[in-house]
């Protein structure tokens, strides 16, 4: 048999949406302490995060940049300036990493 290839735009990943903010000094989430992700987000059932803890910091952000429906909820949870500090070390979908360097494009060579 052989493989097919799914036709452009027809894989959920193609078509799923991502929120990107107009700019990166609206993000003006808390960048230290302790937070709790609204249940929206972080369906876990444990939604704490330590954000002066490296591994949690960068779960949150994972879990907002994924999740988030609104510009509004990245405002809420993301810090622009902990942001381009983190984004490389960030896992993200190739398409949402994409279209946040193409709005962004400092995230790029944020180091």
């Amino acid at each position: 048999m052989v493989g097919r290839i799914a036709p452009p735009g027809s894989t959920y990943a193609e078509q799923r949406h991502y929120v990107v903010p107009a700019r990166l000094a609206d993000l003006l989430g808390p960048a230290t302490g302790t937070v709790t992700l609204d249940q929206r987000l972080d369906w876990s059932g444990d939604g704490r995060y330590d954000l002066d803890d490296p591994g949690d910091l960068q779960l949150l952000y994972q879990t907002v940049l994924n999740q988030a429906a609104t510009t509004d909820e990245l405002c809420r949870w993301i810090n622009g300036e902990t942001l381009r500090r983190v984004w490389r070390d960030l896992w993200l979908p190739g398409r949402l990493r994409a279209l946040w360097q193409a709005k962004f494009p400092e995230l790029g060579v944020a180091g």
